[in-house]
């Protein structure tokens, strides 16, 4: 995993990583320039990751808003194998930030409405806000989920809120399976090596330029070309053959996330189509 982080003192440690934010766009054309230059609105700091607020296609404006993350920067610490975080209660905090990345105020969660490390790795907070509370209060909309799988080659920016900085890249392919220690993930993205992601970009959304949708959520990444160990993934293909790819990181898809919101964006595992591990 890309470790979460503790305290401003990491922030001296990693400084030198990383792309700056884009410059949002001015003139008749700002709509389709920014989609290309995905900047740093919508994302949220965590404590300790990266995150963003999101909608599903289906989510309506007077919705509580959600905040997509890692399962591993749950404030209740790693889900084991096999654990489901359903409907917890939480009253975390999010730092909210325009497109310069600066913070413009403070969402706070009302529960952890999802949250695993078991296929994927992936938490949602239902908050106290709704999207158009957001929306009035600090004009910031919410990224929207895209509901399609993405494709190899399609280019990509991660976003992260607790670094304030985008990484630009592509999809280079997809792990069958990626295993890291005990957990494993199944048809994970693996970014070319432009994306080098470090700690506390965790929870970053991963944005497809050319539509501005979240298509994946950050996560990981092999550090020190070790196989298969904790933050040193390794890639399993249909026949069990390991790949260890030193260097390149990865993300968790997020289209399986859409069929699972319901109804005021509650999380509903026995809607058609969900198949998000269960408790």
């Amino acid at each position: 995993m890309k470790k979460p982080l503790i305290g401003a003192l990491f922030a001296v440690l990693f400084l030198g990583a990383g792309i700056a934010p884009a410059t949002a766009a001015t003139g008749q054309d700002t709509a389709d320039v920014r989609v290309k230059a995905v900047d740093l609105a919508g994302t949220v700091a965590l404590s300790n990751c990266s995150g963003s607020v999101v909608r599903a296609p289906s989510s309506l404006p007077d919705d509580p808003a959600l905040v997509l993350s890692n399962g591993h920067c749950l404030e209740s610490g790693f889900p084991a194998p096999g654990k489901v975080v359903l409907d917890q209660a939480s009253t975390r905090s999010f730092t909210l930030l325009n497109a310069a990345g600066s913070g413009v105020g403070t969402l706070r969660a009302d529960k952890v409405a999802y949250g695993t490390m078991t296929d994927t790795d992936v938490s949602l907070y239902l908050l106290t806000s709704t999207y158009a509370q957001i929306e009035s209060s600090y004009g910031i909309e919410a990224l929207e989920l895209d509901a399609g799988r993405p494709a190899q080659g399609t280019a990509i920016t991660v976003a992260s809120g607790y670094w304030k900085r985008t990484y630009s890249c592509a999809v280079d392919g997809f792990a069958y399976r990626l295993k890291e220690g005990a957990w494993t993930w199944k048809d994970s993205v693996r970014y070319t090596s432009a994306c080098q992601t470090i700690g506390g970009t965790s929870g970053s959304p991963v944005i497809d330029d050319a539509t501005g949708k979240v298509v994946a959520v950050n996560n990981t990444g092999n550090e020190d070309g070790q196989e298969c160990t904790d933050n040193n993934p390794c890639e399993v293909d249909e026949n069990g053959a390991v790949t260890v790819r030193e260097g390149i990181n990865y993300a968790q898809q997020t289209y399986g996330i859409v069929p699972c919101i319901g109804s005021g964006n509650e999380i509903d595992l026995d809607l058609a189509g969900c198949a998000l591990p269960k408790p």
